[in-house]
């Protein structure tokens, strides 16, 4: 059986792929598992908190996982709409066992997903998700009578609770600051602006009155168009904007440029390590992540740790080596000191934090960094399987890295998302960089074709 679990959780086609009976069932095996690795911290029936994105299908997706969970005698509580951050924040906070989100991120609203934090707020590893994949299915004994699990509600203090976390967090007074904010019509709808405004941030609001089926369109981080029209028109000193379950985080700067994550991570790297909170002077980042970045950070005195793609794996690194900030180029972006998963409004308000203190505008900020012309093409409709075994995509690879040399690089890999290949090249030009990515998108297409 392939395995179930991507890089982020249980994603797919809402009532396609990702159903309600698959939804149940991911419960009561979670439920089965958890009661292996619960620790006994606390007595009585283990305990799970969820939360979901806007998308109308993560309304019975919540329920039909709640369901599965009590049935199998874990108590719920089911915390409404809330980012991906937020249920993270609370699993830890309010030391329950098992968090659960319902959402598909940046996906298209007909997506949705499942995915599971751990006791303490982290994702779960590998080898948990694994275990709960083998026990879909297999037979055990429910509890019965009193020792089934209960299900409640607890939406309004989550929400004060995780909006406080935000603005203690980074302890700022963002008076007279006007930030744009996009809230994608997502999980960030209510809690983002709440956070900024108690922060002190004069904010522009769009996109935050979602409707069950308006969640990322033509809006959010995949769509920066609006804000970048809306930051100059309101004329704000920059504007923000969040995906669906607003664990990323772009920016704009006040000419409506594009700031993306490269270059959110290197203003607050930098930042952090003059504050002496940047631990070993290292910074975590993805293979995806533009070689401007690399040499930029180097040139500052900042050591760089790469890793596969997925904030999990940044997350895994960054725990190992007790790093304090990593992330990725889409703008997940993880502070250790405060978060535990990449949490796009703390970014936001920590980049606020540095654009308050240190008077610069965020051009100013970004221009630490000279990214190299990168093109990314997606190839549709190929067995992203053969990618390392292709003897013929192989070479190509090769004959396309000796072309570019040191001024330049190539990265081919399988989405974890979607069924697809990546194909990334960085040039010293934007021709060259484009020219190397369709050439080596063809070869892709002729040796990997379904």
């Amino acid at each position: 059986m392939a395995r179930l679990f991507g890089t982020d959780g249980v994603r797919g086609l809402a009532n396609g792929e990702i159903t309600a009976e698959l939804a149940l069932d991911l419960g009561v095996a979670a439920a089965r598992v958890l009661t292996r690795h619960v620790d006994g911290a606390h007595p009585g029936r283990p305990r799970a908190i969820i939360g979901r994105d806007t998308r109308v299908s993560g309304e019975f997706l919540s329920s039909a996982i709640s369901a599965g969970l009590a049935s199998a005698g874990v108590d719920v509580t089911r915390m409404g709409v809330l980012p991906t951050p937020a249920i993270a924040h609370l699993t830890a906070a309010t030391d329950v066992d098992l968090g659960v989100v319902i959402s598909a991120s940046h996906n298209p609203m007909e997506d949705n997903g499942i995915k599971f934090i751990a006791r303490g707020g982290y994702k779960l590893d590998d080898a948990i998700e694994d275990e709960i994949q083998e026990a879909i299915g297999s037979k055990w004994s429910l509890p019965t009578g009193n020792d089934v699990g209960r299900i409640g509600k607890d939406e309004t203090n989550a929400d004060r609770i995780y909006v406080d976390h935000l603005v203690n967090a980074v302890g700022a007074n963002l008076d007279g600051l006007r930030i744009a904010v996009d809230c994608a019509n997502g999980a960030a709808s209510t809690v983002g602006p709440a956070a900024l405004r108690g922060a002190g941030a004069d904010s522009v609001v769009m996109n935050s009155s979602p409707n069950g089926t308006n969640i990322n369109a033509k809006c959010g981080s995949t769509h920066p168009e609006q804000l970048q029209a809306v930051t100059v028109a309101s004329e704000a000193a920059f504007g923000v904007a969040y995906d669906g379950d607003a664990d990323r985080c772009l920016a704009v700067d006040h000419e409506g440029t594009l700031v993306d994550g490269d270059q959110i991570m290197a203003i607050l790297a930098l930042d952090m390590k003059e504050q002496g909170l940047l631990y070993d002077d290292t910074l975590v980042v993805t293979v995806m992540s533009n070689l401007g970045l690399i040499l930029g950070m180097k040139e500052n005195g900042i050591r760089i740790v790469q890793t596969a793609v997925g904030d999990r794996y940044v997350l895994e690194a960054m725990r190992a080596g007790r790093y304090t900030l990593g992330g990725e180029q889409s703008g997940h972006i993880i502070n250790s000191h405060h978060a535990t998963t990449g949490d796009g409004i703390l970014t936001s308000l920590m980049l606020a934090a540095v654009i308050q203190r240190t008077g610069k505008s965020l051009k100013e900020l970004a221009s630490v960094i000279q990214r190299l012309p990168q093109v990314l093409v997606n190839v549709k409709g190929v067995d992203k399987t053969r990618v390392p075994t292709d003897a013929q995509l192989q070479a190509a690879i090769r004959a396309a890295e000796a072309r570019l040399g040191e001024t330049g690089r190539v990265l081919l890999r399988s989405s974890g998302t979607e069924p697809l290949v990546r194909v990334m090249v960085e040039a010293a030009t934007e021709a060259e960089a484009e020219a190397v990515a369709n050439e080596l998108s063809d070869v892709v297409r002729d040796r990997l074709a379904l």
